[in-house]
């Protein structure tokens, strides 16, 4: 692509001031490992939002989405249940009041908080550092190839795409391992705001240039319908056929079973609660349970609108400019090389130049968050613990910075090195997602359940989902229906080999050892105040101070959920409809979510007040306790 200086020059100054404001930031951020990790805990619920979903904003998995959209139209808003998407709802209801009154620092170190620090805990707690550490290298090392390919067909330097992933990382790794965790939510902030702009210019083009009505020569029968039936039925031959070609090799042809799979798995994974990554930091980053709460409800806005607004335009955009093209390509449709075409052919010059600094910034800050994420297992998991407890904090921050930069040191040389890391990164993820399930679920719900469990529901969760697919695929009678079905192979029967496996190693880790220690168990009931199986705890609870109350929020949150989800999915829906010019069916979708937040209002949003008073009485009762133990 051949960029006006005009355009050059916003792309520079981009990059100059994303420096320059993140470390004009940073000093707030040496003052101890706290500030530097999570901000001193003193940052908005909002702006953490926006920072938290300029991390998933990444351009990699919105070209995906544009694919995904591309082939299988509105029924694609589902398709994302693989993450799954509906996670933030089920953390936006109570998880992340949860997580937040555990009042911890990092996931491994909440470990502690749950198990104490008998040797079951120090399993759990090594388990989770290195899962960590292995999403947290694979993600950067995603990264750094997905970056270098963006710059090197966007930008007008002859360099490499390796070589490009360095200066981009270069220039961002400077201000995220000075500033820490205010450098990176200041400058994701002023990232979203570009990007958001940019999604929205792209949005508007698409509906100026596509009027309403022309979409649908371009598209199948059934393309701009969310609902589905057990068949997708969706046929394209007349139109471009090698999109039948990509859903026989994508095996979602049993859409309606194919959904239900992902709800059941989507379900079990959010209810584990997030992973040790960049989300659970803005979550610990709230200044108390409430903010958490709202911070994880607010992601689901800012990020749903700007994003699908920019993947409805591009894929318009493609069907009805590039079908010929793509035609061209057979199957093997690369959405990424249409887009530089579609952006020099349609944007104007300094609009060009603004949004492509705001796709570069969708790559910087899942980047940022991705390498921010890291330090704290390093510094306080790892040489805080075990090493030297009593350090001076500069001490903890400059070894920050030391831990920093080795993360993009080893990330930059294992991604310099591999030509193509996506099915490497997919396949670590999803062991590691399929081993760290059935024993997050456990922690939360069943105090019986110890570190002992934890670790072994971890290792033999990891171990299988290694293993069982690919035994799956060698037995007999199974490798002829998993040619033709793999992906509900995956999200069904391997995925509940895994889930089973590693439920049964949890369960007999726990029970063949002694259950945690009764102050531990006490302790953690108080500050968190989770529902699920806990009455044992309850009665010595309620014994020592008889004023305490167990949680009965679990139908109103179970309700919250399934009208979260709706809402959602809805948000979702809304900004397709506005770019295709289905103004009635946006009209219904903007009913709905007006509908469900109404209803949010007065059974979630209300209700957050408590949290504070919830948090107050756990603190009284804590302290409370501590005295009766000591009597």
């Amino acid at each position: 692509m051949n960029l006006h200086g005009i355009d050059i020059a916003i792309v520079v100054a981009y990059l100059v001031t994303s420096v320059l404001v993140g470390y004009w930031v940073s000093h707030r951020a040496s003052k101890d490992i706290k500030a530097y990790f999570l901000g001193g805990n003193v940052m908005p619920w909002y702006v953490l939002g926006v920072s938290n979903a300029s991390g998933m904003f990444d351009i990699s998995g919105t070209m995906l989405l544009v694919y995904w959209m591309f082939v299988y139209g509105l029924k694609s808003v589902w398709i994302p249940w693989l993450w799954p998407t509906f996670n933030q709802v089920f953390l936006m209801v109570y998880l992340s009041s949860w997580l937040r009154r555990s009042n911890v620092m990092t996931g491994a170190e909440w470990i502690q908080t749950r198990f104490g620090k008998d040797r079951g805990a120090k399993l759990a707690h090594i388990i989770v550092v290195i899962y960590a550490f292995f999403s947290i290298i694979g993600f950067f090392t995603y990264g750094f190839k997905g970056i270098g390919k963006f710059a090197a067909t966007f930008l007008p330097w002859h360099l490499s795409a390796n070589e490009y992933a360095l200066i981009l990382i270069a220039i961002t790794t400077f201000y995220v391992i000075k500033g820490g965790m205010f450098s990176v939510v200041v400058t994701e902030v002023m990232q979203f705001c570009i990007l958001s702009v940019a999604s929205f210019a792209v949005g508007i083009i698409a509906m100026m240039k596509v009027a309403p009505g022309t979409l649908h020569r371009f598209i199948p029968a059934g393309w701009d319908n969310v609902f589905f039936g057990w068949h997708l039925n969706m046929d394209w031959s007349a139109l471009v056929p090698s999109a039948n070609a990509k859903i026989a090799q994508d095996h979602y042809g049993l859409f309606g079973f194919f959904v239900m799979m992902l709800l059941f798995k989507g379900i079990l994974i959010s209810a584990a609660g997030p992973a040790p990554n960049y989300d659970m930091q803005r979550v610990l980053s709230c200044k108390n349970p409430r903010e958490a709460s709202m911070m994880s409800g607010w992601v689901n806005v800012v990020l749903t609108f700007p994003r699908y607004f920019l993947i409805t335009g591009l894929t318009v955009l493609a069907l009805v400019f590039f079908s010929d093209t793509i035609r061209g390509m057979g199957t093997h449709i690369d959405f990424e090389s249409i887009l530089p075409e579609a952006l020099g052919r349609f944007v104007p010059t300094g609009l060009l130049g603004f949004l492509i600094a705001g796709l570069l910034a969708a790559y910087m800050s899942n980047f940022a968050a991705t390498v921010n994420a890291a330090p704290p297992y390093f510094v306080n998991d790892i040489y805080k613990r075990y090493i030297n407890p009593n350090a001076n904090p500069k001490t903890y921050v400059r070894l920050s910075y030391l831990s920093s930069f080795m993360v993009v040191l080893l990330g930059v040389l294992i991604g310099w090195y591999i030509g193509t890391v996506n099915d490497v990164v997919i396949w670590i993820v999803t062991s590691l997602w399929g081993g760290y399930t059935a024993s997050n679920v456990l922690k939360w719900y069943w105090w019986r359940f110890n570190g002992h469990g934890y670790f072994w529901g971890m290792v033999v969760g990891m171990a299988s989902s290694l293993t069982v697919p690919l035994a799956l695929t060698k037995i007999p009678p199974l490798q002829a229906w998993s040619n033709q079905h793999s992906a509900n192979l995956e999200v069904s029967l391997g995925f509940g080999l895994v889930f089973l496996f590693s439920l049964i190693a949890s369960l007999l880790g726990t029970l063949l050892t002694k259950p945690e220690e009764e102050e531990i168990l006490k302790d953690f009931y108080r500050r968190v105040r989770p529902w699920g199986f806990w009455g044992p705890v309850l009665r010595k609870v309620q014994a020592e101070d008889p004023s305490f109350r167990r949680n009965t929020d679990f139908w109103r949150d179970m309700f919250n959920i399934a009208v979260g989800m709706i809402w959602q999915v809805t948000l979702v829906a809304l900004p397709i409809y506005i770019v295709t010019w289905h103004l009635s069916y946006a009209a219904y979708a903007l009913a709905i979510v007006a509908v469900t937040s109404i209803i949010l209002k007065y059974t979630w949003y209300d209700h957050l007040k408590d949290l504070e008073h919830i948090n107050e009485a756990s603190v009284a009762g804590i302290e409370k306790g501590l005295t009766s133990a000591a009597h």
